[in-house]
């Protein structure tokens, strides 16, 4: 039997479980429909690894239809929210082409984010891990993105309720996981969880072992890799590139 989703380069080295699996031309959701945003987003940096002149940021933040109304997050659900559309996968991340970039405007990859975090940390980690992907003996570098709720404290929402619609509820915490493959064919791993804050603190200072990810996000990280090294590798800090 042929294992569809591994026909997607992004989802090598695995693809966590979702309610909804959002195949893009170039990264891969997995949506919560309890959560109308998505639980994982997982892409591929730069993943024609070419030096092309990149188009403008689209900003055409639209909703994905694919997703059923009654769980589906729209335009209006941000609107005087205080809270910015924040991406999973960075539209600086995939700016070869314009349908490329106008993609990553789907609401489906999108989180309710405090303005000063989207804007400041989150967005320095982004600008990060694409300069470990120019790296020179970096092949390929792998990311997954998503939100963290912590059920021991109130989940605050956006969004208007009424019969139809559901209010959309704002992450606690966001993580990211990073895995590179260089060019001796090692794989190395770096995990991080923010909280949804604005903050002046390093993005070392984020730092987490992967395992702490999988325990807070629900989800398996890199399920596809297996064995005593990679277990080791889950649960060891590198330093940051």
């Amino acid at each position: 039997m042929i294992d569809l989703p591994s026909l997607k380069r992004e989802t090598r080295y695995g693809m966590p479980a979702a309610d909804q699996i959002l195949f893009n031309r170039h990264y891969v959701v997995g949506y919560s429909y309890y959560f109308r945003q998505a639980k994982w987003a997982l892409e591929i940096i730069d993943p024609n690894k070419q030096d092309i002149t990149t188009v403008d940021r689209m900003d055409n933040f639209r909703s994905d239809y694919r997703i059923p109304k009654m769980f589906r997050a729209d335009n209006q659900d941000y609107r005087g929210s205080g809270h910015d559309r924040g991406h999973l996968v960075a539209s600086a991340d995939l700016r070869d082409t314009e349908i490329q970039n106008s993609e990553t405007f789907l609401l489906s990859n999108m989180s309710p984010q405090k303005p000063q975090f989207n804007r400041g940390i989150w967005k320095n980690l982004e600008s990060e891990v694409r300069k470990l992907d120019s790296l020179d003996d970096v092949l390929e570098t792998y990311v997954i993105s998503g939100p963290i709720f912590n059920f021991d404290r109130s989940i605050s929402t956006i969004g208007i309720k009424d019969n139809n619609n559901v209010t959309l509820p704002v992450p606690h915490e966001y993580f990211k996981s990073i895995l590179a493959e260089t060019s001796t064919g090692k794989l190395k791993m770096w995990s991080f969880v923010f909280p949804n804050e604005p903050t002046d603190d390093s993005i070392e200072s984020f730092q987490v072992i992967t395992s702490i990810v999988e325990k807070k996000a629900g989800i398996l990280l890199w399920e596809r890799l297996v064995g005593p090294e990679i277990d080791k590798e889950k649960n060891k800090i590198n330093s940051v590139w």
